[in-house]
């Protein structure tokens, strides 16, 4: 008699990567994102190879910090007996809930050598807090 080990969560896991993977034929792009948090502010790092500074868009909707974009990339490479053209494209976006103490009006955005860096400063907290008495 053979045993088969009953994993629930198998064709999920399968399900998962055939989205993922038609995902990424049909947006072509899935930007890599670091976030932490500091003790005076949080840092948003978005890996963004190939993708050119004025493509890229960073707003603020109702607390939510959305970065969106496109990447267009053609490399071509031609010798005497070889002809070889790969291209590369497709829309991101990725949105961030901000939290209550987000300073956004002082956000700070830089893109340097593919790398998005979006720094959130935290509110500073108030130092005089008023105690009320129960009577």
């Amino acid at each position: 008699m053979l045993l088969t080990k009953f994993d629930p969560f198998k064709d999920l896991a399968d399900f998962e990567k055939r989205l993922y993977k038609t995902n990424e034929g049909v947006s072509g792009f899935v930007p890599m994102v670091n976030t932490r948090e500091g003790e005076f502010a949080y840092h948003i790092d978005v890996d963004l190879p190939g993708v050119k500074k004025e493509n890229i868009k960073v707003d603020i909707h109702k607390d939510v910090l959305t970065i969106s974009g496109e990447r267009k990339t053609k490399e071509e490479i031609k010798e005497e007996d070889y002809y070889k053209v790969e291209t590369s494209f497709g829309k991101f976006s990725r949105g961030f809930t901000l939290p209550e103490n987000a300073d956004i009006e002082n956000i700070d955005a830089n893109y340097e050598n593919g790398v998005l860096e979006i720094i959130v400063p935290k509110l500073a907290e108030e130092k005089h807090k008023k105690i009320i008495q129960i009577k």
